[in-house]
């Protein structure tokens, strides 16, 4: 079920907490910064909505237009959600890592770096497994080849792409390469 904060506007409470159920929403009420800010903490995927601006936080709609049509309330609140879904699905937690799918970059806390869309291709599939890689199954899986086409692609792909993680985060054992092939551990 997903979680709907109403901050400081209790007529937009009542009339969504009372449709709530129709609209499988839990609908809380909060009129105080730490208690909303602890709300937040405690529900991960939750959307926050107000009648007037009042703080800097994600997530956070200002209904300005009130009041409001209740199927364009409803609407604009699960397009809202969709949005938050989507962009939660394109992050992946990878060791010390994030890869963002949507921006195509490898982030940690201080630095990141851009990948092209067959580097991540190549990451998220040696993620996927738990055993080597062989270049034969990177070349079918990852790049389309054909088992009999004489290419070291993939393995060029692979030095570079260990190069740039390598320069910018000074790691050199995020993809390993095993004697059956390349792995990410």
């Amino acid at each position: 079920m997903q979680n709907l904060i109403i901050y400081n506007c209790n007529s937009l409470y009542d009339i969504l907490e009372e449709i709530s159920s129709d609209l499988n929403l839990k609908v809380n009420f909060i009129d105080n910064r730490n208690s909303l800010n602890d709300k937040i903490k405690l529900l991960k995927n939750c959307l926050i909505l107000s009648n007037k601006k009042y703080l800097h936080i994600n997530n956070f709609i200002v209904l300005y237009d009130l009041p409001i049509n209740i199927l364009k309330l409803t609407e604009k609140i699960n397009i809202e959600f969709l949005k938050l879904q989507y962009s939660s699905q394109s992050k992946i937690k990878l060791n010390n890592y994030i890869i963002d799918l949507n921006s195509r970059e490898m982030l940690t806390k201080i630095n990141k770096i851009k990948l092209t869309e067959k580097e991540i291709n190549t990451i998220i599939y040696l993620s996927r497994t738990n055993k080597p890689v062989d270049v034969e199954e990177l070349q079918k899986k990852v790049w389309g080849y054909q088992n009999e086409i004489e290419t070291h692609t993939v393995e060029t792909h692979i030095y570079r792409l260990r190069k740039k993680i390598s320069d910018n985060f000074n790691d050199n054992k995020f993809i390993v390469s095993e004697k059956n092939g390349y792995q990410i551990k």
